[in-house]
């Protein structure tokens, strides 16, 4: 892995279709559990598990009892880390000495550390209580901060800090102060929502006051906090257990608190983390929860929460719809693997700047419906000629004896201030690893071709000739013969084949009742009015026949779809079943640069008795 770099996280905004509220109900020990409840707008929330806990007290704790769950999705995208207080109330609010750290991967199954803060510690025989876990990364320290307010014997409440272990299973070193109020008086139940480089901590005056204020520092650790005078909570009444979260593919926060004094939750909408409305009248829960905190998840999530705990009743769960890839991801290559039965979707990683991504990856179905990420399987620092710009690849398996595949991976690369270029990597698996073959297979433009760059490979198996070829170009099509040995071409089969005008890239060929398909896209991939057209002809590298009516797929802007094209299409094997899958740009995403972030799609392809291809109506 480069320095400074990782891997692009497998979770963008756009992917998150509920969320997740985690709480506690009371202070009887049977009410001291931990419990979940979802929603699919941040708004109506319904519990699960007919609102009974979903972790036994009794089985993670010291003293039989929980609260304050807050939960955190880690970095990884994949695991998620839950703290909460140890306690029951019934012993006094002076008597509890630690906390419960969770871990899970899948939000059903977690294990637990118990932490006793006195017994961990030496010189804590005055503490007297530990309050309201919460966790946060810290980049600064990479590694994840748990924070807390501990108060000992006449001393006010004080927030503290120490970083959890690798493992999430205990902390490490000394606890630390980490937030020092002006006044120097108590404060308690700290949440802290990073935004822009800042990190806002909403935190409860205790003792003095009336309620939440908020402060703010661009390092945890610093001890430098800019404390602001007012106060946000919008009603008169006592507070406590503030938690702040984002709404997906808004530029909303919700700040959600517990007025405990009237066993009441209050909602609070801001679009600046300064400045709150009340939104109570838009708010409906089917439970009463106290002092929780509330995180996005996705459908696969989702499933699996209301696969163990089931479906609350009203809650409508979301259809599977496109795309069908976690994350922003483009140009996909598809494949039907004899060696495997699967399906495999190679695409370009998008999400970088400029088109600046530097790895491939591919994922894998049964069904074309559920994808596996099955991780990267090409790096370009393992390629010697390129360094970045990872682009649109293609593959074909090649069967070479008796239960024996290759796979030839073509791919476009480059460096910074060169021309782009396209090479070839092999493996023996459908997920690789793939070796590059250590130098360009194309790079040199055909006879009579000035402009455009050498990027978007597509190979084909003819099945009349039995040979493979490969088609590239943008700004200019091209296409070859290949060597038998797949890692070379022909030169003297090059030929120039750009249909007309409206040819930009992405060529895709496929062949159908004695017609070769060829398909490209026009525009740029970073246009809403990206599309796809297409032309037949009767052999693999033309003369090419365009029909009047050749628009493939295109923009439905009724339905806020926009950028579809750069496809590939798959046929089911042994049928006359195809889909086309394609990009498109993220709706929430449409102006933020120009295309860095797609989504991989897929739809039904069909064709008229005369061999025509209807247009596609992009699907949701």
């Amino acid at each position: 892995m480069r320095a400074g770099q990782a891997y692009a996280s497998n979770i963008a905004e756009k992917d998150y279709v509920a969320y997740l509220f985690t709480y506690f109900h009371g202070n009887s020990v049977e009410q001291e559990q931990i419990c979940f409840a979802v929603s699919l707008d941040g708004y109506h929330y319904r519990a699960l598990n007919n609102d009974r806990p979903v972790i036994d007290s009794k089985e993670i704790s010291e003293t039989g009892g929980v609260r304050d769950p807050h939960i955190l999705r880690a970095q990884d995208g994949e695991t998620f880390y839950m703290v909460v207080t140890d306690m029951t109330s019934s012993k006094g609010w002076d008597s509890n000495r630690g906390m419960v750290l969770l871990k899970s991967k899948d939000l059903v199954n977690w294990t637990s550390s118990a932490i006793n803060i006195q017994k961990k510690y030496p010189g804590q025989e005055d503490l007297k209580r530990v309050w309201a876990p919460q966790t946060i990364y810290d980049p600064h320290a990479e590694k994840y901060m748990i924070y807390w307010s501990m108060q000992h014997g006449k001393g006010t409440d004080i927030i503290y800090y120490a970083y959890a272990n690798q493992d999430f299973t205990d902390l490490e070193g000394t606890p630390k102060q980490l937030f020092f109020p002006k006044n120097g008086k108590s404060c308690i139940d700290g949440d802290i929502i990073y935004k822009n480089g800042i990190f806002h901590m909403f935190y409860k005056t205790e003792g003095h006051g009336n309620g939440i204020r908020k402060a703010m520092t661009d390092n945890l650790t610093a001890g430098c906090w800019i404390e602001q005078p007012d106060y946000k909570q919008q009603t008169r009444h006592a507070v406590e257990g503030s938690s702040v979260f984002k709404l997906t593919n808004q530029e909303k926060y919700i700040l959600l608190y517990d007025v405990y004094g009237r066993g009441e939750y209050q909602f609070c909408e801001s679009v600046d983390l300064d400045n709150f409305k009340v939104i109570d009248h838009e708010i409906s829960m089917d439970f009463k929860p106290r002092h929780g905190s509330v995180i996005p998840i996705t459908k696969k999530e989702l499933e699996a929460i209301t696969g163990k705990w089931g479906i609350p009743e009203g809650l409508e769960m979301p259809a599977t719809k496109n795309p069908v890839l976690t994350g922003y991801y483009a140009d996909p290559d598809v494949l039907y693997s004899e060696k495997t039965g699967k399906y495999y979707i190679y695409p370009t990683s998008d999400g970088f700047p400029g088109w600046g991504g530097y790895y491939f990856k591919t994922f894998s179905s049964d069904d074309l419906r559920e994808w596996r990420d099955e991780g990267v399987i090409l790096d370009l620092k393992d390629v010697s000629w390129a360094d970045s710009n990872a682009w649109a690849p293609c593959i074909i398996e090649k069967k070479i004896g008796r239960d024996k595949y290759k796979y030839y991976y073509y791919f476009s690369g480059g460096r910074d201030g060169e021309p782009k270029k396209i090479g070839v990597a092999v493996a023996d698996h459908p997920t690789g690893p793939f070796i590059d073959s250590g130098k360009p297979l194309i790079d040199f433009k055909p006879e009579g071709v000035s402009g455009g760059q050498e990027i978007d490979p597509d190979l084909f198996f003819d099945p009349v000739s039995k040979k493979h070829y490969i088609y590239w170009g943008n700004g200019y099509m091209a296409g070859a013969e290949l060597q038998k040995e797949m890692v070379s071409i022909k030169r003297g089969t090059v030929k120039k084949m750009t249909p007309d005008r409206t040819f930009r890239e992405a060529i895709n060929v496929f062949y159908r009742n004695g017609l070769y398909y060829f398909l490209w896209s026009e525009d740029d991939t970073g246009s809403p009015n990206y599309k796809v057209r297409y032309a037949t002809a009767k052999s693999p590298l033309g003369p090419l026949n365009i029909p009047t009516n050749n628009i493939v797929i295109m923009k439905d802007e009724a339905r806020n779809i926009y950028g579809t094209g750069h496809n590939s299409v798959l046929q089911i094997p042994g049928k006359d079943e195809w889909y086309i899958v394609y990009h498109r740009i993220n709706n929430y995403s449409l102006n933020d640069g120009p295309g860095y972030h797609r989504e991989v799609c897929i739809d039904k392809m069909e064709f008229n008795e005369d061999g025509s291809i209807q247009q596609v109506t992009p699907s949701l």
